[in-house]
């Protein structure tokens, strides 16, 4: 039987697109204002994202205990909101339209490993989350995703393959379910 070498695991292609300097003052800073409770204030977390380089739109929510790996490979739309305990593992773009809620416990993930292979190499793409989507609490959209408009992932799902534009999934892998159809006021 063939295991996976983990010694000969190889990410030369990754690019973390900052200095060591950048990296690692992001880390304590993300741990103690944003991966925490200590710091409530929505405005200064716009801030300092955009002091590191994300693209962050107006009114936008990040509740407490977020985590963001690399803010220079984020972007958030106007009025989206962060729900608390998301983990943002951007190693590639991800791209948070407008109106967007990303409730609490949701993971993105921009990364993963070639489990064919037994270097267990990186691999990472882009994920797209569309303009009025909702990413249900404790669901996960994995590297490559695009979440269309006004798409729905419900409560603990799986986004691993595309889904449609207005359209409801549920499950793992998630499926769709119902079309999206929202009431006028």
């Amino acid at each position: 039987m063939t295991f996976q070498e983990l010694n000969t695991f190889k990410n030369s292609e990754f690019k973390v697109g900052a200095s060591i300097f950048k990296r690692l003052f992001w880390y304590f800073l993300n741990a103690l204002v944003f991966n925490s409770y200590l710091f409530p204030f929505y405005g200064l977390k716009r801030s300092l994202l955009r002091l590191f380089g994300a693209r962050i739109g107006r009114s936008v929510v990040v509740k407490p205990k977020v985590n963001i790996k690399y803010p220079w490979k984020l972007v958030i739309g106007n009025y989206s909101w962060i729900g608390e305990k998301v983990w943002i593992d951007n190693l590639d773009l991800v791209d948070i339209g407008a109106n967007v809620c990303v409730s609490q416990g949701a993971l993105i993930l921009s990364g993963n490993h070639n489990f064919k292979k037994k270097s267990f190499d990186l691999l990472t793409k882009p994920i797209i989350i569309e303009e009025g989507a909702w990413i249900g609490a404790k669901s996960v959209v994995t590297q490559g995703i695009v979440i269309p408009k006004n798409s729905v992932l419900t409560v603990a799902s799986v986004a691993s393959n595309n889904m449609e534009e207005a359209a409801i999934y549920r499950g793992n892998p998630a499926v769709k379910v119902s079309k999206r159809i929202l009431d006028e006021d």
